[in-house]
């Protein structure tokens, strides 16, 4: 008995099944008030699982166990009295470990981050009159510790003022200081950079990715035209992020900000790119949004498996690589969804930035926006690596040493 036959036999045994002129009406097991209708005679099935993957559904296996039910030759009801369920596999939490990773995350961030941000060079001065720049390890830092932080900015001021007792600013800095480092677009640049970096220490264990998008709402508002609708509507203005990260640890890898409407199918090739850049990616998923000839060619030329979902009207004319993904889909349905569900750690990691830093961008400028997002990325990423430091005993080395250069990792101690 296969697992959707498993949980179509329990929707059998203890909910209301109701039977209509041609169709049953199956109750969904999550949401009480929602009830998906079920054709026998086409073996359809409303529910997203069959109309995203077309196999046949618990909701249709349940109709099957119930007619049989009812239909038996000597008209009494059958009961099963024992079924063997397939045992759910369940991780145990290294809680010793789970607990220093969070005491120690904090202490740990701060030199993390002063370690990151001091391999970003500095930009050459333009002439020798006028005040010197605040460097851009220091502007790097505090736009990062204060988005880290989660407070407002005048909040923010006694942190930065310990951070600069502690060594991680080489300069005390305002707290209105940093409203203005956000808004710098010099900054866009390196924070991809070391989104991309933070991820280094992981290269050894992943190598199995995952690409999404989501959205931050702002404090902005702004009006748009529904093409779907044929209506203007209006509402808060969002930054739209689209990554692709570590299926494992859930690392952020690459990561691609462009316009509120911006579609997922093009930038899916530069999420690649960038994850390969540091990475040997062995397969790759995706919703069927990411479903086109170039991203699956992309992936192979990688020499990934790419397991996209395809969509109803799918065929394998188009050729190449994505006949042969199309076969590989056709033939053994069940482990193609099985690698394409993976996909769902993207929305772990969306959910985890948003629910430690925030799901609202505080910034009102277009490049602030942008640039506050990817600071949440690279907070995220910084304490990814923390737990995986402590749970997996990984080495925190973001800037390996180079031939000839003796770079000696940071101590994870409070600098005297």
């Amino acid at each position: 008995m296969t697992p959707r036959e498993e949980r179509g036999l329990v929707i059998a045994a203890l909910c209301k099944i109701t039977r209509k002129r041609t169709f049953w009406e199956v109750p969904s097991q999550s949401n009480p008030n929602t009830t998906y209708v079920v054709s026998i005679q086409h073996e359809s099935c409303t529910c997203p699982d069959h109309q995203e993957t077309g196999f046949v559904c618990k909701h249709i296996h349940a109709v099957k166990f119930v007619m049989k039910r009812e239909c038996a030759p000597d008209g009494t009801v059958t009961e099963t009295e024992s079924v063997t369920f397939t045992q759910k596999k369940t991780y145990k939490q290294n809680w010793k470990q789970y607990n220093l990773a969070q005491s120690e995350e904090k202490r740990r961030f701060q030199v993390l981050l002063h370690d990151l941000c001091q391999g970003v060079p500095e930009v050459p001065r333009n002439g020798t009159v006028g005040r010197f720049p605040v460097p851009i390890a220091d502007r790097l830092f505090a736009c990062c510790y204060k988005v880290y932080s989660t407070v407002s900015t005048r909040r923010f001021a006694c942190d930065l003022e310990d951070a600069h007792h502690d060594g991680y600013l080489s300069r005390p800095l305002h707290f209105n200081k940093i409203c203005t480092f956000l808004e710098d677009s010099d900054l866009t640049g390196p924070l991809h950079a070391l989104i991309a970096r933070s991820s280094w220490p992981l290269k050894a264990i992943e190598t199995q990715f995952a690409v999404d998008s989501s959205g931050f709402s702002t404090g902005r508002h702004v009006r748009w035209f529904d093409e779907k609708y044929g209506a203007t509507r209006s509402g808060r203005d969002w930054v739209k992020v689209h990554i692709a990260c570590g299926v494992r640890t859930h690392i952020v890898t690459a990561v691609a900000i462009y316009g509120r409407s911006a579609g997922d199918c093009p930038i899916m090739r530069e999420l690649v790119k960038g994850t390969g850049m540091n990475f040997e990616p062995k397969e790759w998923s995706a919703d069927k949004a990411y479903l086109s000839v170039e991203n699956i060619e992309s992936v192979f030329s990688q020499g990934a498996t790419p397991y996209i979902a395809f969509k109803e009207n799918s065929t394998g004319e188009a050729g190449g690589m994505f006949q042969k993904l199309f076969h590989l889909y056709q033939f053994n349905k069940q482990d193609y969804m099985d690698h394409y569900h993976r996909r769902s750690n993207v929305e772990s990691v969306f959910s985890a930035v948003k629910r430690l830093f925030g799901d609202y961008i505080r910034s009102r400028t277009d490049v602030a926006m942008k640039n506050e997002a990817l600071c949440k990325l690279l907070a995220y990423n910084i304490t990814s690596v923390i737990h995986s430091q402590c749970e997996l005993g990984i080495e925190p080395i973001f800037w390996p040493k180079l031939e000839g250069e003796q770079r000696d990792l940071l101590p994870l101690v409070r600098p005297s």
